[in-house]
């Protein structure tokens, strides 16, 4: 069990509030949950760092003040998931601390040349991997997975992002050919990058294979939730105005 894990079994064992869902008991399980908060509260701490530094591209005051006011948005869910996970008995810094250099790996091998590749990569990707954690809330108690799906709520930022890539490409139709390029790009990183995670966390390996007392997924349900990844992100890319 990673260290992490091993704090957040103990903290449980030891003083879990009575109100705390049964789940827990099961100390795998509580380690599953405790590496899922822990990527997610990192994944939104870096989409809070990459939309500052589209703020410093944006090319007007009206978008840097919207995608500023994203960015701020970010660090509230951070906080909620931070707080969970000390409910939990978890230390949030060593939850999130082993996601901290696939996601930095990822974001170096995808670093936006401009605003308008920051624009899709903050929609194209961020999207990706949103849609992945909601495959696997699905597996998680009630009070989890609520907070999950909130902290993943889109609050604006793709009705954003079509607007202004859509205006641009109507405006330069080249600029829809680099981009579609791009979204591609982008996809095969992170689904790459979703399923190096999903492979060596082995709580998170656990609680998709499901257990006694719950559902799980065998080898062609994941291939199928890959496939529901592929097609969300093809119509986003439609919805941008570009080929998948």
């Amino acid at each position: 069990m990673e260290p992490a894990a091993s704090a957040a079994a103990s903290g449980a064992a030891s003083g879990a509030s009575a109100a705390m869902p049964e789940a827990f008991a099961d100390p795998q399980y509580l380690a599953a949950v405790v590496d899922l908060l822990g990527a997610i509260g990192y994944g939104q701490l870096s989409a809070f760092e990459r939309l500052a530094e589209d703020a410093a591209m944006a090319p007007s005051i009206a978008d840097k003040v919207a995608v500023a006011t994203l960015a701020a948005r970010e660090v509230n869910n951070v906080t909620r998931l931070r707080e969970r996970l000390g409910e939990l008995g978890a230390d949030p810094d060593e939850a999130m601390a082993p996601f901290k250099a696939p996601l930095e790996a990822f974001h170096a091998h995808t670093k936006p040349r401009d605003w308008w590749e920051g624009l899709v990569k903050a929609f194209v990707g961020d999207a990706l991997a949103t849609d992945f954690y909601r495959e696997i809330a699905a597996f998680l108690d009630v009070d989890t997975r609520e907070l999950i799906i909130d902290t993943l709520r889109d609050t604006g930022h793709a009705e954003f992002v079509v607007d202004r890539v859509t205006t641009a490409i109507a405006a330069d139709p080249r600029l829809g050919g680099r981009l579609a390029l791009w979204g591609r790009r982008l996809m095969g990183e992170a689904l790459t990058q979703a399923q190096r995670v999903a492979a060596e966390r082995d709580a998170l390996v656990a609680l998709l294979s499901g257990g006694v007392d719950r559902p799980g997924m065998d080898l062609a349900a994941v291939g199928r939730m890959f496939a529901r990844l592929t097609e969300r992100h093809a119509q986003r890319m439609a919805d941008l105005g570009l080929d998948s």
